[in-house]
């Protein structure tokens, strides 16, 4: 897997949430940071797990998603704060029925059943198809010290933007509008300071609900002529050395992927009756007094979801589409010093099909495939490795690298 925090696994609490109000969620808000006079505008702070089940596409039960909320100037953000017996995977994996697919033997029927995919879930197939597979059916991958350092790092960068507050929320409606509140913030926050970081989105892509957290969303400067904003993911390293290609290739699929969601959402627009209905909302329902007033103060005032989903959908409908060249960032994890800063060009075409190759997969239309053998030196970094029959170190005569090609030094 790729080595960004937002990648990586926490433990964060799954807290459902009841209409009633003795037994209501405590969530938590934040507020970016500005040196400017910008009225308060909520924006979200939240792990890419608690979102959108990002990362929990590395967990085997499924999870709630958990708002936050936050504003340029001072960021607020709300964040709501079983074991599997062990079967064959090959047979589990097995899902074709006379020629068709079974879908509610699928992973995404199983897994995502009235959630969207995440942005993690994607990448994480795409960095190794039976990793993710054993992840689902076997439990969540373990958190590696460079996984807590880099979210600690990614936390850092939050807050020197947001900071949080609280917010209790009452129902699966409260949680969805600061969500959408959170987003709305982040783009008001974008176009006041000309920058936002932590940027949630929800778009709805070749048929399919996908949700992201963009690491970073900057106006390009202003002698340039493209008005378009630039994406940008950050990622950290424990080593001072660029990563394998594999690993590059991986964190420019994310990158792709936010775009080809923002393009989407700017384009397109927000398909909201298909979203009432697949996530099962209640348009009309009225929030909860403690909601409406923190969107409120974010210059949000909507009585129902219905009327939060109008202001996300028409947020996004001023928007430009995103620069077509985005920037991947390697940090040094012992000093945070910048050790390269990589620009590449959008490929839409290898997007669309890298993205339906995975689709394939989590729709069951497909089995899970092997690593190639080439990046099989990826199974050491692998806690399912020991039990995996494409893991070359399982066969004393395999030819398998066993551990990745040279990583790219640094210039001197």
């Amino acid at each position: 897997m790729a080595e960004s925090p937002s990648e990586s696994t926490s433990d964060s609490p799954t807290i459902t949430t009841h209409s009633n109000a003795a037994e209501t969620a405590i969530a938590s808000i934040s507020t970016p940071r500005s040196h400017h006079a910008v009225p308060d505008i909520p924006i979200e702070l939240i792990g890419e797990e608690e979102m959108a089940l990002l990362d929990a596409a590395l967990a085997a039960t499924r999870a709630i998603l958990s708002p936050s909320l936050r504003s340029p100037s001072s960021s607020r953000v709300l964040s709501v704060g079983s074991s599997r017996s062990i079967r064959s995977i090959t047979l589990l994996s097995k899902r074709k029925i006379s020629g068709c697919t079974d879908m509610e033997d699928s992973y995404l029927h199983r897994f995502r059943r009235n959630q969207a995919l995440g942005v993690t879930d994607l990448t994480g197939t795409e960095w190794c198809e039976k990793q993710m597979e054993n992840v689902l059916l076997l439990g969540r991958r373990k958190v590696s010290k460079a996984m807590k350092l880099g979210q600690a790092r990614h936390l850092e960068l939050e807050e020197e933007v947001v900071r949080r507050i609280k917010v209790r929320v009452e129902s699966t409606e409260d949680k969805w509008a600061l969500k959408l509140a959170n987003s709305i913030a982040g783009v008001n926050q974008f176009l006041f300071e000309g920058l936002t970081r932590e940027l949630p989105l929800l778009g709805f892509v070749e048929g399919q609900w996908i949700v992201g957290i963009i690491d970073e969303v900057r106006k390009p400067p202003t002698e340039s002529s493209d008005s378009c904003p630039l994406l940008i993911d950050t990622k950290t390293r424990h080593r001072d050395t660029l990563p394998a290609e594999p690993q590059r290739r991986n964190g420019k699929l994310q990158l792709m992927l936010y775009k080809l969601v923002w393009d989407t959402l700017v384009t397109t627009g927000f398909p909201s009756r298909p979203f009432f209905r697949y996530f099962s909302l209640n348009p009309h329902e009225v929030l909860s007094r403690e909601v409406r007033d923190n969107m409120a103060n974010a210059g949000i005032t909507a009585q129902t979801l219905e009327e939060v989903v109008g202001y996300y959908e028409n947020t996004f409908k001023m928007l430009a589409i995103a620069q077509d060249q985005l920037l991947l960032r390697y940090e040094f994890q012992k000093d945070q010093s910048l050790l390269a800063e990589i620009r590449f060009d959008y490929d839409r075409e290898w997007t669309i099909r890298k993205f339906g190759e995975i689709l394939d997969f989590w729709r069951g239309e497909r089995e899970a495939e092997y690593t190639p053998e080439e990046e099989r030196w990826k199974c050491r970094y692998c806690q399912f490795a020991s039990a995996c029959p494409g893991n070359p170190n399982l066969d004393s005569s395999a030819s398998s690298p066993s551990s990745p090609p040279r990583e790219t030094p640094l210039a001197s």
